[in-house]
């Protein structure tokens, strides 16, 4: 088993870094935004991965992920301001850590970038290590898009 890290390419926001920093620290903020129509669609651009199920309270969230069964998510340390880091659970089946990294560019611009880092086997790794790689991107795409209050 080896460590494997996947950065995502840095993503701008419209917003004040307080304002990011506190919507993403807290994961009831998620389920406002992740609706039985939004997990459809995600579903619809990964067959593989059906997402339903999701709950979630200030420092972890849960849901059931196709057949892997019940994951977890739970916010493991903050930095205020600056990183939020994340460590998965339950059904998913690889060890895997991420960190939202904040960066101020202006009052309200901000730069972020997420690392997820997982360890698993070179046959793992082999299978799903480019969907990863993708995965991470399009979730940083995602985060920088949400309606930040």
């Amino acid at each position: 088993m080896g460590v494997t890290k996947y950065v995502s390419e840095i993503q701008l926001v419209d917003r004040n870094i307080e304002v990011i920093y506190q919507y993403l620290s807290n994961f009831e903020n998620l389920s406002k935004y992740l609706t039985d129509d939004i997990l459809a669609k995600l579903s619809e651009k990964v067959p593989q991965i059906k997402i339903e199920n999701f709950e979630s309270d200030s420092d972890s969230c849960r849901f059931t992920l196709g057949s892997f069964g019940t994951s977890e998510l739970r916010i493991i340390e903050r930095e205020p301001f600056k990183t939020i880091k994340v460590e998965g659970g339950g059904g998913i089946p690889i060890d895997l850590t991420f960190w939202i990294q904040l960066l101020p560019v202006e009052t309200s611009l901000t730069k972020m970038r997420l690392t997820l880092q997982t360890e698993m086997g070179m046959m793992v790794k082999m299978m799903v290590g480019n969907k990863l790689e993708q995965g991470i991107n399009q979730l940083a795409e995602t985060l920088a898009r949400l309606p930040y209050k």
